[in-house]
């Protein structure tokens, strides 16, 4: 039996991938690299190199491997990028996932972890958000990804498959051991633009928008560490493999904190006052989403083990040093 997990090689998959081998879990990864790394991927798991849509491929995985659960990361997850580009959105979040779970069902899968976002609320009317709220995307791909829960709720009503929507809020930090991180080139994550800022990988740093309706006038949102949120998939799994039935789960802190807030972070564990300048706001950003995270706490029994800005910022430093080396020496 194994697990297969799909964006292995990517940001969080890699974060995924290590919680379950450091469990004992048999894991293989299907990947195509176009933002993940082969280094990315723990040693212990089998990296099969192609894309969640070749059907063929992707059964020929599961039976190979007696693949009996899914975690599925593979997508995109760009916000401006999907307004300028929806069909390329809906064609790899949306599309692809329908081939994705259509294989599971006919393989018999059992247990199915999405990886959905919060980005699915949109400018909630309420915060902190809760699971309950109707969903109202403000970018294709918010809509990309609520289409896909639509789907694994549909095919779950049909058939034996059970799965687990876990709401992402944002995702910062990197591995405490220093095994992996943020490594995508050109990426829009803020603590990760700001750690680059002040490390002199960029002369700048860009806040989008300062007229919102927030504490100090910038967009406000609850940072989770990638180390909970893999340990929040592991509970989700656990949950499954016990029978559990399909739910939807937020991923947040329930605190969060302004651009301005976290870039101020930044400045204050790195040491360096870098520069920040003012750009017009971004289509498709809402002004405040923090998590109600009490549903995840209670039913899976999670809690989180980094909730501290400051540790994230410190992680995600950390990780930044080390990446420019790696990198080359993989080139």
């Amino acid at each position: 039996m194994a697990v297969l997990v799909t964006g292995g090689a990517g940001y969080i998959g890699s974060h995924m991938v290590l919680e379950l081998t450091d469990a004992g879990e048999r894991v293989v990864v299907l990947d195509n690299l176009s933002t993940g790394f082969r280094w990315a991927v723990a040693p212990q798991a089998e990296l099969v190199v192609g894309d969640i849509g070749d059907q063929a491929l992707v059964r020929s995985i599961m039976d190979r491997h007696g693949v009996t659960s899914i975690i599925h990361f593979a997508g995109s997850i760009v916000v401006p990028e999907s307004v300028a580009d929806p069909l390329g959105y809906y064609l790899n979040n949306t599309v692809k996932s329908r081939a994705l779970i259509e294989v599971a069902v006919k393989a018999g899968v059992g247990e199915f972890i999405f990886s959905s976002t919060a980005a699915v609320y949109g400018n909630p009317r309420e915060n902190p958000v809760r699971e309950t709220a109707a969903p109202a995307p403000m970018s294709p791909y918010g809509s990309s990804k609520l289409m896909t829960e639509i789907m694994l709720a549909d095919a779950a009503r049909a058939h034996p498959l059970r799965y687990v929507a876990l709401r992402y809020f944002n995702v910062a930090g990197a591995d405490p051991q220093g095994r992996t991180g943020q490594s995508t080139p050109r990426a829009t994550h803020l603590i990760k633009v700001a750690c680059e800022t002040a490390l002199g990988q960029r002369p700048h740093m860009d806040v989008f928008g300062t007229d919102y309706d927030t504490i100090d006038g910038t967009c406000v949102r609850d940072y989770i560490h990638v180390k909970d949120l893999a340990r929040a998939h592991m509970a989700a799994l656990a949950h499954l493999k016990s029978g559990g039935e399909s739910d939807i789960f937020n991923c947040g802190y329930s605190r969060g904190y302004s651009v301005r807030q976290v870039i101020d972070a930044v400045k204050r564990v790195s040491g360096v006052d870098f520069t920040v300048r003012l750009a017009p706001r971004r289509p498709g950003d809402p002004a405040a989403i923090v998590a109600a995270s009490d549903k995840i706490r209670s039913t899976l029994g999670w809690t989180p083990a980094h909730d501290d800005l400051d540790m994230t910022v410190r992680h995600a430093l950390d990780w930044e040093r080390q990446l420019g080396p790696r990198l080359r020496k993989s080139a």
